[in-house]
């Protein structure tokens, strides 16, 4: 827990150095207008970039189960002037918001943090419209000197294991810089027994 609350300590800015929101939500497809969910949103770090390129014809939804993030983004949206997301606290385990409306269902760097990844991602199947896109951006396994420990870690193959059983098709596995991976799917006709 100490190696993820010293990476939720980084600020913003630093982060930036190693990981470019914009770019990562460029490579899940979003564009204006769009329709996307942030589940394990924390404080905003691509929930006020994908604000701003869905624009005012789109709408973010962001999810999180810590109050102190959501107080915090709702805080940087309301600075920013962002009127476009819609802000919730809650468990993605438990949670639905909203039936078949994402364009874009997007987990930053969360997924091996759920205690049901697999309810976690049968959820999210529901939430994206039939012709959405999963995004799940995750820590390679490996060691460093940050994040989470590396035995809590998805390795790539875990994780696309893990989404095409929830009922996804794997579209791409995209390398995103030293420490990230990026696998796109989309919705298969039924989930895998």
């Amino acid at each position: 827990m100490n190696a993820i609350r010293r990476f939720w300590g980084i600020d913003d800015q630093e982060r930036r150095k190693w990981q470019d929101p914009e770019a990562i939500l460029t490579e899940t497809g979003l564009k204006s207008g769009d329709t996307f969910l942030d589940i394990g949103c924390g404080q905003g770090f691509f929930t006020l970039p994908a604000a701003r390129i869905v624009g005012k014809m789109g709408r973010v939804y962001a999810l999180d189960v810590d109050e102190g993030f959501i107080t915090k983004l709702k805080a940087s949206a309301e600075r920013e002037g962002l009127t476009n997301i819609s802000i919730t606290v809650g468990k993605a385990e438990e949670m639905t918001l909203c039936d078949a409306c994402a364009d874009i269902l997007f987990f930053g760097i969360v997924l091996h943090d759920f205690n049901d990844p697999a309810k976690v991602l049968r959820n999210a199947r529901r939430m994206l419209k039939p012709e959405g896109r999963l995004a799940n951006l995750d820590w390679k396994k490996i060691e460093m000197a940050f994040g989470p420990p590396v035995q809590r870690r998805f390795s790539e193959e875990e994780a696309m294991r893990l989404i095409e059983s929830a009922g996804f098709k794997i579209e791409a596995l995209k390398e995103m810089g030293l420490y990230h991976y990026l696998i796109l799917a989309r919705i298969s006709q039924s989930p895998r027994a």
